[in-house]
């Protein structure tokens, strides 16, 4: 199939598909005429890095464990894949902790703002 109709199929942008291949998490075959033809199964490829995308996974990991995807978001048991999932865990983890203490700090700025608000300077609302 061409990249128009895998675009339409999957819902991916022609330019996303293009960047999924330029990076390796898809593949094709150049007609003679240069047009880029994807195999049918490349479908479901693209849906799995769609919900590996959607997990938090980049597309350096993606490219990783995708041999290893079974169907839907299922991985088989590949060496290494537990690993760098729980690494990219790990990461997504910190950086809720990070955007959680950030989130608290603003609170607190405001409700700091807000109780020296003097009767002169009311506090500004939204």
């Amino acid at each position: 199939m061409l990249i128009g109709e895998l675009s339409r199929r999957t819902g991916v942008s022609e330019r996303l598909l293009r960047y999924y291949e330029r990076v390796e998490l898809i593949r094709s075959d150049r007609r003679a005429n240069g047009y880029r033809e994807y195999a049918d199964d490349t479908v479901e490829t693209v849906r799995q890095i769609r919900g590996l995308l959607a997990a938090g996974l980049p597309t350096r990991i993606i490219r990783q464990v995708l041999p290893c995807a079974a169907d839907g978001l299922a991985l088989r048991p590949c060496p290494g894949v537990l690993e760098r999932l729980r690494a990219q865990l790990n990461a997504l983890d910190r950086r809720a902790a990070d955007l959680a203490a950030a989130r608290d700090l603003l609170r607190e700025t405001i409700a700091t703002t807000e109780g020296a608000a003097t009767p002169e300077q009311p506090p500004a609302r939204p």
